[in-house]
């Protein structure tokens, strides 16, 4: 589990036959869980100056490959002594994004993101997202869009400053508002309805 927040910039050495190689400050050990760029991946070795990781096929296949290349962000897994912050990131993306515009404001900036319609059931106003594994508040809701407002602080420790308008990004949707929406779906057919205590339980076990 992640927080989304990016502890490390680093820097993508190759990526080539499903392996990723990092450099990184981070001293990773073998079988660590690793977010890049939001996407949870696991340590195969490790050399001085970091460490490889390995993409599984199905992970190749919702990501945007042209993100793994340059700068990415980099977060270890959450430890259970650490200081909960962000919120609560699995690290699976669900799918990807991209810039549509981008609205400077006073002391802020705007990004209207675009997704597939399907997803935005599971973007929720106010509620928490994953973007390129940075944990951030969605502000609207739209058909097929969304709104985020960037403090010049996250701009400035991330690689959000070098987003353009089309820039392709890893999203990952609020675990809860995708759970409580599979459930619901699954429950049509039937009169049974889920009790409070059903979603608190469902809350507690993450």
């Amino acid at each position: 589990m992640f927080t989304g927040l990016i502890r490390e910039i680093a820097k993508v050495k190759s990526y080539q036959n499903n392996i990723l190689t990092i450099s990184s400050k981070h001293k990773a050990t073998l079988g660590d869980s690793i977010a890049i760029n939001g996407v949870c991946l696991t340590v195969i070795q490790v050399h001085p100056d970091g460490f490889d990781l390995e993409l599984a096929d199905e992970t190749r296949s919702i990501i945007d490959e042209s993100k793994l290349s340059g700068e990415v962000h980099l977060e270890p897994a959450m430890m259970m002594q650490d200081r909960f912050e962000g919120h609560i990131v699995q690290g699976h993306v669900d799918c990807i994004g991209e810039v549509s515009q981008i609205i400077p404001r006073e002391n802020a900036t705007d990004f209207i993101i675009s997704v597939e319609e399907a997803y935005i059931i599971h973007i929720v106003p106010k509620g928490s997202i994953t973007i390129d594994g940075v944990s951030l508040t969605v502000n609207d809701v739209y058909q097929n869009n969304f709104r985020l407002t960037i403090i010049p602080h996250t701009l400035k420790e991330t690689l959000m400053k070098k987003y353009r308008i089309g820039t392709k990004l890893n999203i990952e949707t609020d675990v809860f508002a995708r759970y409580i929406e599979h459930i619901l779906s699954h429950r049509k057919s039937s009169t049974q309805s889920v009790s409070w205590s059903e979603i608190d339980e469902l809350q507690m076990s993450y």
